[in-house]
């Protein structure tokens, strides 16, 4: 059965209330983080094949068409604020290249060729992991990304929310989570979104955590960027060192990074 092409059980949603419609959403959103935590098996296994890829220098690839590459630049630009890596560890590429993060573009989803030529100009190579995420399981460009990542002995990965989909036969792991139909047939931006963005988290989180990039519950190597950050940076090394808030910026000021306030302070 394909889910994420399912008839919606809501009939005549231009008749409802402004509330009964939200309440609908509401209702069908509750679903997803169950259909989530059904898929934490694959995306540990996904995670334990990264970490040491990682390790070795090897980079993570997302790749995906319209919303779900989207997902994955978002993941893949969160990651060097947060946890103050490289802008090429984690690497979001999407069908159309970087136009169609604003505005789509007409058919590049369905060019299987594509992806692997977007994928060569980054030089993806044996260490490195690719995940491909397509809500329905068959996009063509994603399904084409995965098969010659695998020919090339790339380990992949799929996240998908149908089961049993072209994306997962070219996948080591497939992530599949079921959520069913959404409220408006067919769109996937709505409880497929949302279930892929929990995973891309999940993956991406538990992936710098192993990679040593948070201390204690902290992101002791986020990037000070604004006065926000500067400001949560300044109380991490405030209640982690038991110093004022003036001595805390005078170190963010000698040392420019938390971890090394932090690791000079205690020398």
């Amino acid at each position: 059965m394909n889910f994420t092409e399912a008839d919606s059980k809501y009939q005549d949603l231009e008749r409802k209330s402004i509330r009964e419609i939200l309440e609908g959403i509401n209702a069908e959103d509750k679903i997803v983080p169950f259909a989530v935590e059904k898929a934490i098996p694959q995306i540990e296994k996904l995670v334990a094949e990264i970490v040491p890829r990682m390790q070795m220098g090897g980079r993570l690839f997302y790749i995906g068409a319209g919303t779900s590459g989207r997902l994955g630049i978002v993941d893949a630009s969160e990651c060097p604020p947060t946890f103050g890596v490289p802008d090429d560890w984690v690497i979001g590429i999407i069908a159309g290249g970087d136009k169609a993060i604003r505005k789509a573009v007409e058919f590049a989803e369905d060019d299987s060729e594509q992806a692997w030529k977007d994928l060569q100009v980054f030089r993806i190579n044996e260490l490195d992991v690719l995940v491909g995420i397509a809500a329905s399981g068959r996009t063509p460009y994603v399904v084409g990304a995965l098969q010659k990542a695998q020919e090339n002995g790339i380990f992949t990965a799929c996240i998908t929310c149908n089961l049993n989909t072209p994306v997962a036969q070219y996948a080591n792991v497939a992530i599949e989570v079921i959520v069913g139909a959404e409220f408006i047939t067919g769109s996937t931006r709505m409880k497929a979104g949302t279930a892929q963005k929990l995973v891309l988290n999940m993956i991406s989180t538990t992936t710098m955590i192993q990679l040593g990039r948070v201390k204690g519950n902290k992101m002791v190597d986020m990037q000070l960027a604004n006065t926000k950050l500067i400001d949560r940076a300044t109380r991490i090394l405030c209640n982690e060192l038991h110093i004022s808030a003036t001595q805390a910026q005078e170190l963010l000021q000698r040392y420019g990074n938390v971890r090394k306030a932090i690791e000079n302070f205690q020398q």
